[in-house]
């Protein structure tokens, strides 16, 4: 288990300096508002990754909510601002500082850079639409990233030996099938609040395409 621990964590500091974004760091010292946004950001995420639940004992899940937070920031930045919400976890007991490379690799870093992906999918090949930007960068995004990462975290489960394959399916795996629409539908709600009152928050939503009178 130390061995999985110290490759998490140094997967962590080589995605942290990957991740490592001057511009960003520059806007949020000059602009307030911008800081508003990344600290109110960072404990959303906290209250979600702290609201966790299970089967049985060390096989928890909650929600993500990575999808939003990356359509609003840029992968890059979106794995940043989880470092905050870790760093509450660890303060308040919910995480094992030994944990935390692991965790963040599998929860923020991978969950970021997959919905990133799908999004740039949909912008090449499908109609710059509200609506497919609301129901498939938002919702159908965020239902995969979620079984995505269910999927790897169950495979870093049973390669590591902590749970039998079967454990995991019954009690892990099988959550799938009841969380990727809840996951899926507060990404969405929230991806459609901000295209309609916040649009200057998405960092991929662009108003003249998105909003073109000819569509």
């Amino acid at each position: 288990m130390v061995y999985w621990q110290g490759l998490g964590w140094a997967c962590l500091l080589v995605a942290l300096w990957f991740c490592w974004t001057p511009v960003a760091w520059q806007k949020m010292h000059q602009n307030k508002g911008y800081q508003h946004l990344v600290f109110a950001s960072a404990m959303v995420l906290f209250c979600l990754w702290a609201l966790k639940a299970g089967i049985s004992e060390g096989l928890d899940i909650h929600f993500l909510g990575m999808t939003v937070l990356t359509l609003c920031h840029g992968p890059r930045i979106a794995v940043w601002i989880s470092v905050f919400p870790l760093a509450l976890m660890v303060g308040f007991g919910l995480l094992p500082w030994q944990d935390v490379g692991l965790y963040a690799f599998t929860t923020a870093v991978i969950p970021a850079f997959v919905s990133y992906a799908i999004f740039w999918l949909s912008y090449q090949y499908l109609s710059h639409h509200l609506f497919i930007y609301i129901f498939v960068a938002g919702f159908l995004n965020a239902a995969f990233t979620l079984v995505f990462h269910l999927c790897v975290v169950s495979a870093g489960y049973w390669i590591s030996g902590l749970h039998p394959w079967g454990t995991i399916v019954d009690n892990y795996l099988i959550l799938a099938l009841l969380m990727w629409f809840p996951e899926g539908l507060l990404n969405g709600m929230a991806v459609t609040l901000l295209a309609v009152y916040r649009p200057h928050w998405l960092r991929t939503f662009y108003d003249k395409e998105y909003l073109s009178p000819d569509r």
